[in-house]
């Protein structure tokens, strides 16, 4: 599989993780290391790290359901051992309050950039998504 297709498949896993509510992936394909940061589409706003970003990311996928993703224009740019994706991504969804039982409609486009090392296997260290002001 070349680097371009392994690169597209992480970033669709990333995605996948919030139809499926299979959590555990976003482990394998993100970097834990002190030098991982993001940046969120939805508060909290600020850098994070690792174990902030993966908390938030399972807590939000797991409060989305009927969740759908649309990668948009996606551009792969390698440079040796680093990759930079960029791409506009639509989501929806329901976002559920399970204290009050009731949903509220979620339907956002947002820019994404995410840059990508390979150690020996490709992983995320850096997600930078922004919401389309509507």
């Amino acid at each position: 599989m070349s680097d371009t297709s392994q690169i597209l498949e992480i970033i669709h896993t990333f995605f996948e993780a919030g139809k499926t509510k299979n959590l555990a992936p976003l482990r394998a394909i993100q970097l834990d290391d002190p030098r991982f940061s993001s940046y969120s589409d939805v508060p909290p706003f600020e850098l994070k790290d690792y174990a902030t970003t993966m908390a938030l990311q399972q807590l939000r996928y797991v409060s989305i359901s009927d969740y759908e993703y649309e990668i948009l224009n996606p551009r792969i740019d390698i440079f040796s051992d680093a990759a930079i994706v960029t791409f506009q991504l639509k989501q929806t969804g329901v976002i559920v309050d399970n204290y009050s039982f009731r949903g509220q409609h979620l339907s956002m486009q947002s820019r994404a950039t995410f840059v990508l090392v390979k150690l020996p296997k490709w992983k995320i260290v850096h997600i930078h998504l922004s919401k389309i002001p509507d």
